[in-house]
């Protein structure tokens, strides 16, 4: 059976990737910053499937030098998952880069070092927006400019992050090269299998179904269920026409907040605002508030992403946003119930 490294297995998207392993016949090795969180990990994946004797642990931090070696030793494949985030734009933006620069070299560096064959690395479509400041059409050529003006830092750390990735697999030496592939989602949305709601996209939606969200941002995005991009992860570990590619996993158009909003009033979620904050407010809010900070480079502006290479490569065709959001309201709903 092969061995999959999966970093931040306890995380969103972490456990969902973890979920489509196990399905799919892998073994898994997960990394934890903490090996406490090692139960609700479980927990959370025995939701979808039993993992039987085929789930394990190891401890990693993307700071730290320590165990990543060791965590490589029999793996096959890495999915590389862990990222840091908050949700406001901080104040010293190394917050977000320097962790998830390091924390990718050291995934690279010691898969390399252990003979992984292939490494997937979660980005996101953040590293994919020109300079931030205008509409574009997205596609798997794009990257964002970290020096524009309106680049957050989480935008710069994901595509610095990635941009080191593929820097270094250009740079391999030997003749045993270690392939990578990248996947790319927009917003990510679908139901949590932990039942934590303190990542961006809980909090969004426990917010808006709670009513404590009076204006949702004019924006208009790509968005993801963390199902599809779980199920491409997986599939890019041993499709040969995936080396070497960046993969938008979002849906084919872009849908505004609003749209959301809508769906959730339009099924029985009677306490959501469907009013669009307008631009001024959002970027005057953002003087002052951090959360609206980060908001900012994606304010009145509408994006559109080319999952054409996503659809033709994997025979693949994402969740519909109603599906999404309804699922990702239910799983709220149960997780606040407990």
């Amino acid at each position: 059976m092969k061995k999959v490294l999966v970093t931040g297995i306890s995380g969103y998207i972490g456990n969902h990737c973890a979920v489509e392993l196990l399905k799919n016949g892998y073994s898994v090795r997960g990394s934890l910053r903490d090996l406490s969180k090692s139960k609700i990990t479980v927990d959370a994946i025995k939701k979808e499937v039993n993992p039987k004797d085929n789930l394990e642990f190891c401890e990693l931090d993307l700071l730290k030098d320590d165990g990543w070696d060791k965590a490589m030793e029999g793996c096959q494949y890495v999915l590389h998952v862990a990222s840091p985030y908050i949700n406001y734009e901080p104040k010293d933006e190394n917050l977000y880069i320097k962790p998830a620069i390091e924390g990718t070299d050291r995934a690279l560096k010691s898969a390399k070092k252990a003979g992984v064959k292939r490494i997937v690395i979660t980005s996101s479509l953040v590293s994919m927006m020109g300079d931030a400041n205008k509409s574009i059409n997205i596609n798997h050529k794009s990257w964002t400019n970290v020096k524009a003006k309106n680049v957050s830092a989480y935008m710069k750390s994901k595509t610095l992050a990635e941009k080191s990735a593929w820097e270094f697999i250009k740079n391999q030496k030997n003749t045993s090269k270690m392939e990578l592939v990248v996947i790319n989602p927009g917003p990510v949305f679908g139901p949590t299998l932990s039942g934590d709601l303190n990542g961006a996209s809980m909090i969004l939606f426990k917010k808006m179904i709670e009513g404590k969200m009076p204006l949702v941002p004019k924006a208009a995005l790509n968005m993801s269920d963390v199902r599809d991009i779980a199920k491409i992860h997986v599939l890019s570990l041993e499709n040969k026409k995936a080396n070497g590619k960046r993969f938008i996993v979002t849906t084919e158009k872009p849908y505004k907040f609003q749209d959301l909003a809508q769906i959730l009033k339009s099924n029985g979620y009677n306490k959501v605002s469907t009013i669009q904050a307008p631009n001024f407010l959002l970027n005057f809010l953002s003087n002052f508030d951090r959360e609206a900070r980060s908001m900012r480079g994606v304010v009145g502006k509408t994006y559109s992403a080319d999952v054409s290479s996503t659809e033709t490569i994997f025979n693949w065709k994402p969740i519909e946003i109603e599906k999404t959001v309804l699922d990702t309201a239910a799983s709220i709903k149960d997780a606040l119930k407990k």
